[in-house]
C-alpha cells in the first residue's frame, strides 16, 4: 500500500461515519421514511395496542374520561407535528437521521431544538400520553408512565454522551442554555 492510500485509509478510520457504511448508500429521505414508519409503528401502534389489552383483561381498571378524549387527540396531533418538524430539521440541516446508528453529521439548535434539547423523544412520550387520553386507556397510561423514565435514561446515559463526544464544546454550550425536557423563556424575555 502506498503512502497516499495509507493516509486516506487512516483518515477514513478516524471519522465518525465511514464513507462505505450501508446506510450512507441509501438516500437520506428513504432512510428517514423507513426509520420513521418502523419506529412509529412500534411506539405508537404495537406497544399501545399491547398496553390497551390491560383495559380488555382488567375492565375494573378502565376509567372513562369522556370529553378529555378530545384533548388526547389534540395533544397527539401537536406532538406529532413537533416530531415531524424536529425529524425534518435533523435530516435536512443535520444531514442525517435521528437514530444512534445513523446520526446527524451537523449540530442542529434551531426550530424546536431552540426550546428543548430532546423534542423528538419528548414528542414520542407526549404522543403516548395523547393516545392514553384519546382511548381513555389505563393500559396506555401505564405505558406512558413507564416511557417517561426510559426516555430520560436513554437521553441522559446514551444520547447526551454521544452528542457531547460528536459535537464537543458547541454541544456543551447548548446543554448549558437549553433545558432537556420542558421549554422555558430565556432570560431577557426572548424564547
Amino acid at each position: 500500500m502506498n503512502t497516499e492510500s495509507r493516509e486516506v485509509a487512516q483518515a477514513a478510520a478516524h471519522t465518525d461515519s465511514p464513507p462505505n457504511r450501508v446506510p450512507d448508500r441509501i438516500p437520506l429521505p428513504v432512510r428517514m421514511l423507513v426509520y420513521g414508519v418502523c419506529f412509529l409503528s412500534v411506539v405508537l401502534g404495537g406497544l399501545p395496542w399491547l398496553a390497551y389489552r390491560v383495559d380488555a383483561y382488567l375492565p375494573a381498571w378502565h376509567v372513562e374520561i369522556g370529553w378529555w378524549r378530545a384533548v388526547g387527540v389534540v395533544l397527539s396531533l401537536i406532538f406529532f407535528v413537533t416530531y415531524v418538524w424536529s425529524s425534518y430539521l435533523l435530516s435536512r440541516r443535520g444531514r442525517g437521521a435521528y437514530v444512534e446508528f445513523d446520526p446527524p453529521k451537523e449540530f442542529v439548535a434551531s426550530g424546536p431544538f431552540r426550546w428543548v434539547r430532546n423534542p423528538i423523544a419528548g414528542s414520542l412520550v407526549g404522543m403516548v400520553l395523547g393516545e392514553a387520553l384519546a382511548f381513555s386507556s389505563t393500559g396506555i397510561l401505564l405505558l406512558f408512565v413507564i416511557a417517561l423514565p426510559l426516555a430520560h435514561c436513554q437521553v441522559v446515559f446514551l444520547e447526551e454522551p454521544l452528542l457531547r463526544k460528536r459535537f464537543g464544546q458547541a454541544y456543551v454550550d447548548y446543554l448549558a442554555r437549553v433545558p432537556r425536557w420542558l421549554p422555558r423563556r430565556r432570560r431577557g424575555g426572548s424564547p
